[in-house]
């Protein structure tokens, strides 16, 4: 499981609309007939138009200066070991998802009116997509890249020659061209992985939008609160204030796991994920630890991941830690931000 909080843009300054990122998620329905169509849904409705979506979003901003985010962008990308536990992809993860706002509200440290947060205090709205195309930022396009830039490379130098600019042999160029094609490290459906190029198999996640402002149009909720947990005082008053990422992804994993019996990999938890980057040498060593067949498993789902493994495992534990995150560092793409976490 892989999911993001994000404000609704990395800009200083936003927009007062969210019209641009609700077109932006009605990209699937472009060409398709009424009934094919995903649509946005909340907590208690379905079939939302995306109309409804921009004005409710947009008419609860009370109060909110230009630095601050008017929504946030949450994304929920089960891994295809997770998809593979669902029956109906988008009825499956559209509860999901109604379950998973609830673990949302319970990880912010804050009252109304004296009272803990509800569901019924926040106002969000969701859609399933099931495409996803390769970006920049994905390992298969960062290990294509030397091949792409050659290729291109060779692309140019026939131009040349046709256009009599240079001198050489297009046929030659062409045979280097297509052995480059061929050697590229990762490929799909027998062509080179490039950006853009749509992802096979099962792609189906969830984009979530949930207004910075809570229902009434009165409080702040913000998902991107530095603050984990914590009570200030504020006018005479004592406040509470933050909001614990780590114990969402984590209850989100564990609403999953019970809503679709799933047994989670060591290398699958959230925990694993983040002492994988902050602990290796316990990452490591938990990992070394495992029964032999989730062992297989786990180096099975890193490798999927992007994770590079090494030929031959070393004896300690030690080694295993500090040879392999050695390499790790370099070819893993692992991020942790103020605002997310994932592999």
């Amino acid at each position: 499981m892989y999911i993001t909080i994000t404000p609704q843009n990395m800009g200083g300054n936003y927009s007062k609309s969210s019209a641009d990122f609700v077109g932006y998620l009605e990209k699937e329905n472009q060409g398709l007939e009424q009934q094919d169509m995903e649509h946005f849904f909340n907590q208690y409705g379905d079939e939302i138009s995306a109309e409804e979506v921009v004005k409710e979003i947009d008419s609860n901003t009370a109060k909110l200066e230009k630095h601050e985010p008017r929504f946030y962008s949450i994304t929920v990308s089960p891994s295809k070991y997770e998809l593979k536990r669902l029956q109906n992809h988008s009825e499956d993860l559209q509860k999901y998802t109604r379950e998973i706002m609830k673990d949302y509200v319970a990880s912010f440290n804050r009252e109304i009116n004296g009272r803990p947060i509800t569901i019924d205090d926040i106002k969000y709205y969701a859609k399933i997509e099931h495409q996803r195309a390769f970006k920049g930022t994905d390992f298969q396009i960062k290990e294509n890249q030397p091949y792409a830039t050659k290729i291109l490379q060779l692309k140019t130098e026939i131009r040349n020659v046709q256009d009599g600019r240079a001198k050489g042999n297009v046929k030659k160029l062409e045979k280097e061209i297509v052995k480059l094609e061929r050697e590229a490290p990762h490929q799909q459906n027998g062509k080179r992985i490039v950006q853009g190029m749509p992802k096979a198999g099962n792609q189906s996640h969830i984009h979530i939008i949930v207004s910075r402002k809570d229902a009434s149009n009165k409080f702040s909720l913000s998902p991107g609160s530095k603050y984990k947990a914590s009570d200030v005082e504020l006018n005479g008053k004592t406040v509470k204030r933050g909001f614990d990422r780590d114990g969402f992804f984590t209850k989100a994993e564990k609403t999953f796991d019970k809503a679709f019996d799933y047994k989670r990999n060591f290398a699958e938890t959230y925990t694993a994920r983040k002492d994988f980057i902050k602990n290796p040498k316990i990452y490591f060593a938990s990992l070394m630890k495992l029964p032999t067949n989730e062992k297989a498993l786990a180096f099975k789902i890193m490798g999927k991941s992007g994770i590079p493994m090494m030929p031959s495992i070393p004896v300690t534990q030690a080694q295993l830690a500090m040879k392999i995150f050695n390499r790790l560092r370099r070819g893993a793409e692992v991020a942790i931000k103020s605002s997310s976490i994932g592999i």
